[in-house]
């Protein structure tokens, strides 16, 4: 305990490489002081200190921090870009195991997350990194939750014993398009990218396949191949009640796979390809070494229990939003992304290469990205469906699912007590929960409006778009405009939308206007 307080060194680095690590997205900063006072439960400490939700809704902290911030790159975006004058610092494997345990045991933290910069070359970084997950795991004794950050480039094998040893990984794409990539990160291709991104989803599989379903590990693979044979049933049942109740031909061509295609060439990367060359021969050797009791053995360990997730920057180049979503789809369906983060960019360099940014960070726009996230992991909800070619970004004065739904009004209103489940999600204001109380409730009788308000339906946004008992709340128009005027105020009081689509704010009128 002394060692970590009396250590002026291993504190000045801290406040260095966690202040550092603030824009890998994966958690939120909680930049909160409390000391202990003797009376109350816990405490906090601003350095490094995060949140991230569990699957069961648990919030647990984190010390997020990188392993150095020396890198030899010099990508434009990065505030540890090798030619900017920061201070640098570099963990020992031994420092970060230390305060990962000593702040554990202070009921700081409940796990860490991991990055960090390039130090010599990928392989001798992600070296350093296994040396520190190998200590925290065995000499420490350390069995938290650990996230850590692939090194793109590195070899497969670093890669692999990393993944025995890690609850998740992630490898970041950093741009959505590899010609924005190129652009303003000119060391990092895309190969090197989505090598080890597919080397993680066939890991995963594997042990899948390797340690079964019954263990407690495992039963977040049998709720995820739930999860996405409902999308699937999800999909199907609302193309087949466009079809038989002729409201629209058909969803329209998917075009968000050309797109994703055009921006990473993903089809280059299949499962279990083996022309992924020296990738797939090198991890055969590597798990050749294992069965014969050469090198690291982990028989009792999954491979990234808890899934890989990736990070997109948003407004560093001028991808558009329907970009964006279409490869985040084409993530979450060829590779099997457990989350997909989205970083508003942040001109930390002041690069005439990068956009200025007047109004700031495109907040809003990450925010909205998050929301359309949510809609293809949960509502069956496709890229094509939000946005297309001719209407390439999202109205950021309402929410996506508004969005979507003042512009297929022919689909609307939804009778609530009728509509079946998958057509409920569709409603803007009627969310998973909301939507299956809704289904059990209306067997017992018939539901109004006050009823679906106390199990939780957003009626401010619902009430444009559903009739209880064949009536609306009000005699509401369907008609974009006036509907989306509406959803406009809700959201912000002072703004309207003019006649020419923009927004506007409403002003007090003076005595000699």
């Amino acid at each position: 305990m002394t060692e970590l307080t009396e250590s002026g060194g291993i504190m000045e680095k801290l406040t260095i490489l966690s202040d550092a690590a603030k824009y890998d997205v994966a958690c939120t900063s909680s930049g909160a002081r409390r000391s202990g006072d003797g009376r109350s439960m816990g405490s906090a400490h601003a350095c490094g200190i995060c949140h991230a939700f569990a699957g069961d809704g648990r919030c647990i902290s984190l010390l997020k921090i990188l392993m150095t911030n020396e890198c030899i790159y010099n990508c434009s975006y990065c505030v540890n870009r090798s030619s900017n004058d920061v201070p640098r610092a570099t963990f020992t494997p031994d420092e970060v195991c230390t305060l990962t345990v000593e702040f554990y045991r202070r009921n700081y933290i409940e796990g860490l997350f991991l990055s960090s910069g390039i130090i010599q070359s990928p392989d001798f970084t992600m070296g350093l990194l296994y040396e520190t997950l190998f200590l925290l795991r065995g000499k420490y004794r350390f069995n938290g939750y650990v996230h850590i950050k692939g090194i793109p480039g590195a070899s497969p094998d670093v890669v692999e014993m990393v993944g025995y040893l890690a609850d998740r990984m992630s490898v970041n794409l950093e741009l959505p398009t590899a010609e924005g990539l190129r652009t303003v990160a000119p060391n990092k291709v895309r190969r090197n990218i989505l090598s080890p991104m597919r080397q993680i989803q066939n890991g995963i599989k594997e042990s899948r396949r390797t340690h079964g379903v019954s263990s407690m590990k495992s039963r977040v693979y049998i709720d995820e191949r739930t999860y996405y044979d409902q999308m699937a049933e999800v999909r199907d049942s609302y193309e087949r009640l466009l079809d038989c109740q002729g409201r629209v031909a058909a969803i329209r061509q998917k075009k968000a796979e050309q797109s994703a295609e055009s921006a990473w060439r993903l089809s280059e990367f299949a499962p279990g390809e083996k022309s992924a060359g020296c990738m797939q021969q090198d991890l055969g050797q590597s798990r050749l070494k294992r069965q014969t009791g050469q090198g690291l053995s982990h028989p009792n360990r999954y491979f990234v229990p808890a899934g890989q997730s990736t990070q997109m920057i948003v407004g560093a180049t001028q991808e558009t939003d329907y970009q964006i979503i279409s490869v985040t789809e084409a993530l979450y369906e060829r590779f099997e992304m457990k989350r997909v983060f989205y970083s508003a960019f942040v001109n930390v360099n002041q690069d005439e290469s990068l956009p200025a940014l007047a109004q700031g960070p495109p907040l809003l726009r990450e925010h909205r990205l998050y929301q359309a996230d949510f809609l293809l992991r949960f509502y069956g909800f496709r890229a094509d469906e939000l946005l297309s070619e001719q209407r390439p970004n999202f109205n950021e004065l309402i929410d996506p699912k508004c969005d979507w739904a003042v512009r297929h009004l022919e689909c609307f209103p939804v009778e609530i007590n009728r509509a079946d489940y998958y057509t409920l999600l569709r409603v803007p204001g009627i969310g998973t929960r909301s939507a299956g109380r809704i289904v059990q409730a209306r067997k017992h009788a018939a539901l109004d409006f006050s009823d679906i308000k106390r199990m939780g339906v957003v009626l401010k946004r619902a009430l444009y778009f559903i009739t209880c008992g064949g009536r609306m709340m009000y005699a509401t128009r369907l008609e974009e405009n006036y509907i989306t005027r509406h959803l406009i105020y809700n959201e912000r009081p002072n703004q309207m939308l003019l006649p020419d689509g923009s927004a506007g704010t409403y002003e007090q009128l003076s005595l000699f206007a």
